[in-house]
């Protein structure tokens, strides 16, 4: 039996519909799947992305500032020692208190040099005693002699004992100067005013002229030094920093310095720049800056730890950036990472002049609105994609 022509030909083209709706339908598919794994792959960048925090890289002027450590030092210092022999007597100062310039501090037996005084002024009268029997003797061999009642030379023999005795009178005088000296060392004096030390000696001790060991010491307090310790090489690179204009000069003739003390309080006295020492410490390699600081009420002590901070000018145009920014890489060059086009972390190297606080004062390796990147450097690498915000403060 044959089949109609109509009814051999309808079974396929019912397949050929279901394959094209099947075909149609399978490009629908497949086109709502890219649509949804591109946005799949955008969420997964974007969950991927690190959490940054910035802030605004903006040229300013700085003021340079160095920070130096060092210890403080008597203005004037004096060992108080005996210039003559003698048992001490009697201390005539108390412990630790003022003293000013001249003030008697120890009394050494004197009696043995009031006798030496005695005994030059007594030579010194018997001098001048005799000097002027030589002179008279003289003066009447001078008239005999012109009417040859003595010879020429007892004449001469006179004058010359008379210049003798003259030149006895001198020698006596100083021996009762020099004994009289002697007398009034006995009470010995403090050269400078300042504040006075434990004593060494108590009464009764033996003491000899000129001996190593001390009586006491008197310090001179108000104003006090401080000596700064600081390396030759950044001695050097600051003042060839003034010297070039890379640092502007304030023009002030003297510099001030602020001092912190050893407790991190601040003193409440501002102190001026001195003298840097002329030679270097070819051990340490060290410079000594030294400050002229007021002390009016003692605070300060000789060999106290003391932090001081002073500026002689300013930086221009340069970046201050948080510390905690700034990472080093295996030689130990600095750089920070900034966020770049595309909210991808760019690295950029930077040359950091000095410290400022808690910040560095950076002259290269970054441009006006550079927005430097803060936290999450855990997980930033260069070219990462990162999800910026502004951070909130420098300290955040």
């Amino acid at each position: 039996m044959q089949l109609h022509p109509s009814v051999t030909k309808r079974p396929w083209a019912t397949i050929s519909a279901a394959l094209v709706s099947s075909a149609v339908l399978l490009t629908a598919c497949g086109s709502d799947n890219n649509a949804n794994g591109a946005q799949a792959s955008a969420a997964a960048m974007q969950q991927r992305a690190v959490a940054v925090t910035f802030i605004e890289a903006n040229a300013q002027q700085v003021r340079s500032v160095r920070e130096l450590t060092g210890r403080a030092r008597a203005y004037a210092e004096a060992e108080i020692r005996p210039q003559v022999t003698g048992l001490i007597q009697s201390r005539l100062f108390t412990e630790g208190q003022p003293v000013e310039a001249g003030e008697a501090l120890y009394q050494i037996d004197p009696a043995e040099y009031r006798a030496e005084v005695q005994s030059a002024n007594a030579s010194l009268r018997g001098a001048r005693a005799t000097a002027a029997a030589a002179r008279e003797t003289a003066e009447r061999f001078e008239h005999l002699a012109e009417i040859n009642a003595v010879s020429r030379q007892d004449y001469d023999d006179a004058v010359a004992a008379a210049e003798q005795a003259e030149a006895q009178i001198g020698i006596a005088q100083a021996a009762l100067s020099r004994a009289e000296i002697d007398l009034d060392r006995t009470t010995v004096r403090s050269p400078i005013s300042g504040r006075i030390g434990r004593s060494n000696v108590t009464p009764g001790a033996l003491v000899t002229a000129n001996q190593a060991d001390t009586l006491a010491r008197v310090l001179q307090l108000d104003p006090i030094y401080v000596d700064l310790t600081t390396s030759s090489a950044d001695l050097l690179r600051w003042r060839q920093d003034v010297s070039s204009g890379r640092i502007r000069s304030t023009g002030e003739e003297t510099i001030s310095v602020n001092i912190e003390l050893e407790n991190g309080v601040e003193y409440g006295e501002s102190g001026t720049l001195g003298f840097s020492e002329v030679n270097v410490d070819e051990a340490a390699g060290t410079v000594i800056i030294r400050a002229t600081v007021p002390n009016p009420d003692g605070i300060l002590l000789p060999g106290m730890f003391i932090t001081a901070s002073f500026s002689a000018g300013s930086y221009e145009d340069v970046f201050r950036i948080p510390q905690r920014a700034v990472q080093r890489n295996q030689q130990g060059g600095a750089y920070v990472f900034v966020v770049g086009d595309g909210d991808t972390a760019e690295q950029r190297n930077i040359t950091i002049l000095e410290s400022n606080g808690s910040d560095w004062i950076v002259s290269e390796g970054l441009s006006e609105g550079d927005r430097v990147i803060m936290s999450g450097f855990q997980s930033l690498r260069g070219g990462a994609q990162v999800n910026p915000s502004p951070a909130q403060s420098s300290a955040e």
